[in-house]
């Protein structure tokens, strides 16, 4: 019996095998591989719906890079997301698996962050201020997927309100926990207080979702993962840079790309000089008004007290 009949016979056993744990026929699956047309490119990736889901609402040719820009964003948050799920539910992931995990996160993240030169510099201003006025009151604070990124990324407690924090601990209830995240002041008119459309769309879409996921990675989010690892892999300098590149380049690279490239734009002197959703949004997204940090364990109580400052 040659070698290419031993692997034939292997892997219609193993098909076997296959579908007779799931009580299927062997036999009519193969049948419907005669039927089957081959796989192309096009059908795999799903070209065709991807490039037919960036609809303008403007003539402004700019607006169509504004809009694939976010959507690259909202992919690779994804992405993110899909590696962060794999970690923070392996039960006791072992160090190797963790720090390959944690390299991925950190080279998507560092991937966005570099990406601002797209928006920054690949819009006409004059088009961007004309076409943003189309967009009020949504902004990209209703990024759904960017704050599961955190709620997944670290104790819960570091996501509040830095003014709140000495208020609530794990007996909070969720939903009073939520209203105190530090990302609700930036939905709020900060003359009355009261909630704008902006945050209260967020919340009646993702509410329920965004308290399911607080609940979940309470005890299983990257910081914990990290915490579970043996005491001495905690300590390991190389894996303790990692940790940290990921938290500086979420908290404040990323932060602070974001806020220059809006600069750009909003205080170009040609518009209001006001978000689109309404927020006060220089201190919303400035690093050192946010006091967000994932893991602050790893951090000097010198580096704590500066964070975000001079920039």
């Amino acid at each position: 019996m040659n070698n290419k009949t031993t692997n034939y016979n292997t892997l219609l056993t193993e098909l076997e095998n296959k579908f007779e744990a799931i009580n299927q026929k062997t036999e009519t699956h193969l049948e419907g591989l005669l039927w089957a047309k081959p796989m192309t490119y096009w059908d795999y990736i799903q070209t065709d719906a991807l490039l037919n889901l960036q609809t303008q609402r403007t003539v402004l040719p700019d607006e169509m890079v504004f809009i694939m820009y976010h959507q690259v964003n909202e992919l690779l948050f994804k992405m993110i997301l899909w590696e962060i799920k794999q970690l923070c539910h392996t039960e006791k992931p072992e160090t190797p698996f963790f720090t390959e995990k944690l390299r991925r996160i950190s080279r998507y993240f560092d991937m966005l962050t570099t990406s601002f030169d797209i928006m920054g510099d690949g819009m006409e201003v004059e088009q961007y201020m004309k076409f943003r006025n189309t967009l009020t009151p949504a902004s990209g604070f209703q990024s759904a997927q960017y704050r599961l990124i955190e709620f997944s990324s670290t104790d819960l407690i570091n996501l509040i309100d830095y003014r709140f924090r000495a208020t609530i601990d794990r007996n909070t209830p969720y939903s009073h926990a939520f209203e105190h995240l530090y990302w609700q002041a930036a939905g709020k008119d900060y003359h009355t207080g009261e909630k704008s459309y902006l945050i209260l769309e967020f919340e009646r879409k993702y509410r329920e979702e965004f308290l399911r996921y607080m609940e979940e990675y309470n005890t299983i989010n990257i910081w914990q993962k990290f915490k579970q690892l043996p005491s001495e892999d905690q300590k390991n300098p190389e894996l303790v840079k990692a940790m940290r590149h990921y938290d500086y380049t979420v908290n404040i690279t990323w932060v602070m790309g974001h806020l220059n490239a809006a600069k750009k734009y909003i205080e170009s002197g040609q518009g209001s000089g006001e978000a689109t959703g309404g927020s006060d949004w220089k201190k919303y997204m400035h690093p050192k008004y946010q006091r967000r940090i994932f893991f602050p364990e790893l951090w000097s109580e010198e580096e704590l007290k500066n964070w975000g400052e001079g920039l």
